[in-house]
């Protein structure tokens, strides 16, 4: 296996992402790779009480933006494409409790008409159980419309991170 840490960093420009952003001192500061081999983006995370629902129990909203984000990561390091989200489902199986490590990890499903699919699935790290999965679609745009959306270009250097540079 293979990783390769997937940043903000790397594009050339500031970010604050609520869920990868190291930086974001309020966000989750997750740490994404990309498995070059599996063709996947993985995440291993612990929740703390500030991103809880119920008690014990991490908060819906903040599972499906880990796995957005880590869907979105799919999009750009295995499809090789920036895109936004366009629409998501969301399945709970089972409760994922603060203080206990998981693992979510992204797959591009398929490309058609309408876009990029991706999946994504949030693990209990221990027993390998699924607690969540997701699907989305995703909307590839441009470097031109990505580099009007972030307010600056993005040099060739600083896309790396797209597998069709």
């Amino acid at each position: 296996m293979t990783l390769r840490p997937l940043t903000n960093a790397g594009w050339g420009f500031d970010s604050m992402c609520f869920v990868c952003e190291e930086a974001n001192e309020r966000g989750l500061r997750v740490p994404f790779f990309h498995d070059d081999e599996a063709g996947t983006v993985i995440a291993d995370f612990t929740l703390t009480e500030p991103f809880s629902g119920a008690p014990t129990l991490a908060h819906g909203g903040i599972l499906m933006a880990l796995c957005d984000e880590a869907m979105c990561w799919a999009t750009i390091a295995v499809a090789g494409t920036w895109a936004l989200t366009a629409g998501n489902a969301h399945r709970f199986l089972r409760p994922v409790r603060l203080g206990r490590p998981y693992r979510v990890e992204a797959r591009i499903a398929g490309r058609d008409e309408a876009g990029v699919r991706a999946a994504a699935t949030i693990s209990s790290a221990s027993s390998g159980k699924v607690a969540v999965e997701a699907e989305a679609l995703f909307s590839p745009i441009g470097s031109a419309q990505a580099s009007k959306a972030i307010g600056t270009a993005v040099a060739p250097e600083h896309r790396s991170y797209l597998t069709g540079r």
